[in-house]
């Protein structure tokens, strides 16, 4: 066997493992964007009292994410916005499909940790949350990518 017929193997070789990668990487990426347009989002809007604003945002940041996360909660941002009427407080979280969602949340909710920080923060700074507004989305086909 000379160099040259190892050279031409090894290109042969080099150029199979770079269509075979293209291949994986391109069928990824349509499997990727059809997992995306399947995802579940959800809206939640919180109505927040100006008087334990502060309080409210502390207990979120501090325990309320952490906890969440343990349970699979995928945040995609948060917010505040105000109307003449109320504070709001609105986040987005992603799921993979409702099952997950639904059990996540029932995880959490019945979390100890939780319902200990609930409780001893709303003895200290009372009702920190009003009306709850809550929205499961699906992307439609010819939605941007988030």
């Amino acid at each position: 066997m000379n160099l040259q017929t190892t050279d031409r193997r090894d290109v042969l070789k080099f150029a199979t493992a770079a269509v075979a990668t293209a291949f994986v990487l391109q069928t990824g990426s349509s499997d990727a964007r059809r997992s995306k347009n399947s995802m579940i989002y959800q809206l939640r809007i919180y109505e927040i009292f100006e008087h334990n604003k502060a309080a409210f945002h502390a207990r979120f940041r501090d325990h309320a994410i952490r906890i969440m996360k343990t349970y699979g909660f995928d945040f995609v941002s948060l917010w505040e916005t105000a109307t003449p009427e109320r504070t709001e407080f609105v986040y987005l979280l992603r799921w993979p499909d409702a099952a997950t969602m639904k059990a996540s949340w029932d995880r959490f909710m019945a979390d100890q940790e939780w319902q200990r920080i609930k409780d001893e923060t709303a003895a200290h700074d009372g009702k920190m949350v009003g009306a709850i507004e809550d929205r499961a989305m699906q992307a439609v086909d010819y939605a941007p990518q988030i």
